[in-house]
């Protein structure tokens, strides 16, 4: 019995496939990016607004929690609102990516905008 080998030996399969899991992957970050999330701290007295490029859209404090002798704890509580939405953002493009990947590591896939 002969088996029939694929001139190219099925690269040209693997290819597309990997071509379009990329094309995926971007058209995936570029809805990432245009998201917003919101995200607030201190039982909501501070509240950020975050893009999916890390960018703070802005920041809202409620008047109690501007207090001239105690602005330790305003920055505190900015700095803590700032960095659970980054968390948020790369937590939830990470999942998104992966869902694309199924979880695989694929090596050169993870540079697209540092989403890895």
């Amino acid at each position: 019995m002969k088996v029939r080998i694929p001139q190219n030996g099925g690269a040209g399969n693997m290819q597309a496939m990997i071509k379009k899991m990329q094309e995926d992957m971007v058209a995936k970050q570029e809805e990432l990016e245009a998201r917003t999330y919101e995200v607030s701290s201190g039982g909501g007295v501070v509240t950020v607004r975050i893009n999916g490029k890390k960018e703070i859209q802005s920041v809202k404090l409620a008047e109690e929690v501007v207090d001239p002798d105690d602005i330790e704890t305003l920055e505190d509580l900015v700095v803590a609102a700032v960095n659970e939405a980054i968390k948020r953002v790369e937590s939830d493009a990470s999942e998104e990516m992966s869902k694309l990947t199924g979880g695989l590591n694929i090596p050169g896939m993870g540079g697209l905008g540092g989403l890895f």
